[in-house]
């Protein structure tokens, strides 16, 4: 299980904690769609295109690790290491993404907390962990798009 706990109320920035201990740390910009993530002692970039609906996450060297496409969409995809995973949002009245395997719900991202923002769980069995993590920032940056959108 990871979860993607924020840190403040005034900028975008989340611990993120496998089972209980700290692997991660969000930063998300606020100029544009995307921010920095540590994982390990390394920095990865999340950078989304102009419409919001592909971002990639580039290394340190600037090497392309995983690519989301179809973002905005009820169905979308995330590709690393040439495996293609499918994603499918649960409802438009919850803010709950499902992995699909064979077409059925395999695991999800949801958030939690009183307010509906406070924070992000996931339970994505079978991805890697820097998968898992590209996963909730990506869809954390969608829901909060659509949160400033709506507000």
């Amino acid at each position: 299980m990871l979860e993607a706990r924020k840190v403040t109320l005034w900028r975008d920035r989340y611990d993120l904690v496998a089972d209980g201990k700290a692997v991660a740390s969000w930063d998300g910009w606020f100029w544009r769609s995307g921010g920095t993530l540590y994982l390990a002692g390394r920095r990865y970039d999340v950078k989304s295109n102009v419409w919001g609906n592909r971002f990639e996450m580039i290394d340190e060297v600037g090497v392309i690790v995983a690519a989301a496409n179809g973002v905005r969409r009820k169905r979308w995809t995330v590709e690393a290491g040439g495996w293609t995973y499918q994603f499918q949002r649960a409802s438009q009245w919850r803010s709950e993404e499902l992995i699909l395997a064979d077409g059925r719900p395999a695991g999800s991202v949801r958030r939690v907390g009183g307010s509906g923002r406070s924070g992000v769980v996931a339970d994505l069995p079978g991805l890697p962990l820097l998968l898992q993590i590209f996963v909730v920032v990506v869809v954390v940056i969608r829901w909060d798009a659509q949160d400033g959108a709506a507000g």
